[in-house]
């Protein structure tokens, strides 16, 4: 269960973390940004296979949590004069406790019921954020000023990229030790059976909210991060449809493993970024369709996606590296 367990892993391991934080040395602008936002989603998503992934409990109001990360810390800093890291840990904080009261409901229900509790929980928050107006913006939304720390202000694209980037790894790092822990032990155990969890001394409901607790810590921090990098956040920015797309990235990484949460991330973002290029030229090639190719292309190509994994793979893309190394490590001896 080490995180690194050769010498070939831990200098691979280096030597990654090396080129990520040399990449805005020549890496133009439009690929940072890619990076960032892919940073800021991973570490959402991240709090999410933590609750669904190993603790068996699904989740559909990550994106409403993003909104009160975003608005807390922006609304901390703005009309509070508070720094970045601090209004940074109170956004964690308050998307943390909402979780919990949002989370009680699964001590009595699960699956599809636990499901329309936390949509109940989406439309609510953002039906306060809406008809707050005072205190968040409204509508109109809310400017949020670029993160600073000890005086150094984080304005360029490259210095926004260095500090969300940072506090990816390290959010991803406590993840992983969180999950090889007895903490970690205590999550499978309730997903794969919460009635033998608590025969054999696992305090069930406790463990299912600090479950809900990191999930939505995980998903403030990256909300915070996503208004102090835009600048601005609105409540249009944090839709039910972002939620689901964070459960899809989930399925298709593969559940149960911070492994799988990365190679989901990444490989939707870049299905969705080959989408975005390709739709012009489908318009082009079909005018008379070309509206509808464009609105409705990225939908079809992601719901198809999701069927093909579970399908094919349901054990997500994890399953075919795991496979892989499997081979590799006795290639050329495939018995």
């Amino acid at each position: 269960m080490a995180i690194t367990w050769s010498r070939f892993q831990r200098v691979a391991l280096v030597v990654f973390l090396v080129v990520l934080f040399a990449l805005p040395l020549f890496t133009p602008t439009s690929i940072l940004a890619w990076i960032t936002l892919l940073s800021i989603t991973l570490i959402s998503v991240t709090g999410l296979g933590l609750l669904t992934g190993y603790c068996g409990q699904v989740s559909l109001g990550q994106a409403a949590f993003m909104a009160v990360g975003a608005y807390t810390s922006g609304i901390l800093g703005t009309r509070f004069g508070m720094p970045f890291l601090p209004s940074l840990v109170c956004a964690g904080l308050t998307g943390g406790v909402l979780g919990i009261l949002f989370g009680l409901p699964s001590f009595k229900t699960k699956g599809f019921y636990l499901v329309m509790t936390t949509i109940g929980a989406h439309f609510i928050i953002i039906w306060l954020i809406l008809h707050l107006p005072e205190l968040t913006g409204g509508s109109r939304g809310l400017h949020v000023p670029p993160p600073a720390i000890a005086g150094m202000t984080f304005a360029t694209e490259q210095s926004k990229y260095y500090l969300i980037v940072g506090i990816t790894v390290i959010m991803i790092l406590l993840a992983k030790n969180l999950v090889r822990s007895k903490t970690g032990r205590a999550f499978v155990a309730i997903r794969d059976n919460d009635i033998a969890a608590a025969t054999m001394g696992v305090n069930v409901g406790r463990y299912k909210l600090l479950a809900f607790f990191l999930c939505c810590l995980y998903a403030s921090v990256s909300g915070a991060l996503f208004g102090h990098y835009l600048g601005i956040v609105s409540a249009e920015q944090f839709t039910l449809l972002e939620s689901i797309w964070q459960l899809g990235m989930l399925i298709v990484g593969g559940m149960g493993s911070i492994m799988g949460i990365i190679f989901g991330v990444v490989f939707l973002r870049l299905l969705r970024q080959i989408v975005t290029i390709s739709a012009p030229v489908l318009s082009s090639l079909i005018p008379a369709v070309s509206y509808e190719i464009s609105a409705s292309l990225m939908l079809m190509v992601f719901s198809l996606a999701i069927i093909i994994t579970l399908i094919f793979e349901p054990r997500g893309l994890n399953h075919l590296w795991q496979s892989f190394k499997a081979k590799y490590r006795i290639w050329p001896f495939p018995y």
